[in-house]
């Protein structure tokens, strides 16, 4: 269970946990059995964590239920505190929390660091978020009467995060969860646990209540079985694939459980005629290749306007072809390896299906000569409706380019999908820019920008893309009940 790591891992061997938190007891699987967590740039392993299933669940739940009456009438100044004692160790342990992210997830070092950066930023922000959830008073139409209107921490809320964001993800979550009271069990991804244990070996480091924060690794069946049916389980918040999120929608019905749901994307990225063209390739590299493309507000679909679409293509091309495809922690590196085979495969698929539609190919477009899980950064010119890419989330290094003639077709191509979480846009013309905010069906709207994401804003999607809203004012509202209540005779 616990072998050692390789010599490269040094800098975060600290770090590591491979045990389950429950309870504030580090454990294994009652059975013994565990998995490896091994690193998408070479395959080597870099860690062995539990393979846990039902029983240990429910003793982490078990474990939350015991903590919370205690832990949601702390007084709020020492709940404050603890949430800033966990923003400074996570800054404290930037540079080998980031590397360790690296390693099990494979992202460039660069950004795994900004990841880390920002999952402090969210938990400093819900810590002063806690000290505005309060109530009202209200105006009582009767004579004699007082109304008012208190919060309350929902209970006992399970987080189930993506393998894309292992840090960034559970701060959204685990953040407001802890901010409004409610006691916490995490399942995390097993293609990158080690992030997640790690924010449960800090959050006790710094103080945590045992049972406030429970981290359990395993099957995603067993795992999530038991937390959608458990009644002490009195919410669910899930970022994932839309698909995995109705299936967990379905079976947490016969509890009725609050839930948050943050689900795939098919994000458009549009340049009009009249954009800064620079601006929009910079924009356009960003919001495809970060993350190798494995991001869900990643952009699938680029559309370009007829009258700058060769200039763009050949543009954007050569700054694709130049980039920078290697390990993570290698200097320099802008694109790492996908995640599995799967993912792999998938890529390969979707590519050939554009290619034998009449797409063209102007970069990329085959497996890294690194071998292995990489695969070169690919531009598709002339992409068409009736391609894969079009209605599937790509999760890879692909960009289609598609070509389109007036604002009133792209809005409509752009709004042709049964997702609705991110967009973007690039136009100099300010009377556009507002028609696009009110005829764009998306939760998260970027014009001439890509990196639109912070704690301050509202994170969700519409339509089949989730429910509520992570980070802002609104991200703790889903992790407090309000409770009305009429005092007469007065």
């Amino acid at each position: 269970m616990n072998r050692p790591l390789r010599p490269a891992d040094t800098s975060f061997a600290h770090l590591i946990r491979q045990k389950n938190l429950i309870d504030g007891q580090w454990v294994g699987a009652d059975d013994g059995s565990s998995f490896d967590v091994t690193d998408p740039a070479t395959g080597e392993v870099v860690a062995t964590v539990p393979n846990a299933g039902t029983d240990e669940t429910r003793r982490a739940i078990d474990a939350a239920h015991a903590a919370f009456p205690a832990y949601s009438t702390m007084p709020l100044g020492q709940r404050v505190a603890l949430m800033r004692k966990l923003h400074d160790a996570i800054l404290d342990n930037l540079e080998p929390m980031a590397a360790m992210m690296t390693a099990e997830q494979g992202k460039p070092l660069a950004e795994a660091r900004a990841e880390v950066a920002s999952s402090a930023a969210y938990v400093l922000w819900f810590a002063e978020e806690a000290r505005r959830t309060d109530g009202a008073v209200i105006p009582s139409p009767v004579a004699g009467r007082k109304l008012m209107t208190t919060r309350h921490p929902v209970g006992v809320v399970a987080a189930i995060t993506p393998w894309n964001f292992p840090s960034s993800m559970l701060a959204r979550k685990l953040g407001p969860a802890l901010a409004a009271g409610c006691t916490v069990i995490v399942k995390p991804a097993s293609a990158t646990p080690l992030s997640a244990l790690v924010w449960g070996h800090l959050a006790e480091q710094c103080g945590f209540p045992p049972g406030v924060v429970n981290i359990v690794t395993g099957s995603a069946r067993a795992i999530g079985a038991e937390i959608t049916s458990n009644p002490k389980v009195r919410k669910i918040t899930f970022t994932g694939s839309t698909e995995i999120g109705k299936q967990l929608l379905a079976e947490a019905s016969g509890t009725v459980k609050r839930m948050s749901m943050e689900l795939g994307g098919n994000a458009p990225f549009i340049v009009f005629d009249d954009a800064d063209l620079d601006a929009a390739i910079d924009g356009a590299i960003i919001a495809k290749f970060r993350n190798a493309g494995q991001t869900c507000v990643c952009t699938n679909r680029l559309f370009v306007q007829a009258g700058i679409y060769d200039r763009f293509v050949e543009r954007f091309a050569a700054r694709v072809s130049a980039l920078k495809v290697a390990p993570g922690n290698e200097d320099g590196a802008e694109q790492g390896p996908l995640v599995d085979t799967q993912a792999l495969d998938k890529i390969e698929e979707l590519v050939a299906d554009a290619l034998s539609k009449g797409g063209d190919l102007v970069a990329g477009g085959a497996p890294h000569a690194r071998g292995g899980l990489f695969y070169q950064p690919t531009v598709i010119a002339g992409a068409t409706p009736d391609m894969r890419v079009t209605t599937e989330e790509i999760f890879g290094p692909v960009a289609p380019v598609y070509r389109f003639e007036t604002e009133s077709d792209v809005i409509a191509s752009a709004n042709d999908t049964e997702y609705g979480l991110a967009c973007y846009a690039y136009t100099r013309d300010l009377a556009r820019m507002f028609r696009l905010q009110d005829q764009l069906e998306y939760g998260l709207i970027g014009i001439n920008e890509v990196l639109i994401v912070m704690p301050e804003i509202p994170f969700g999607g519409l339509k089949e893309s989730g429910l509520g809203k992570e980070g802002s004012w609104q991200g703790i509202n889903d992790y407090l009940e309000t409770k009305y209540t009429c005092i007469g005779g007065l």
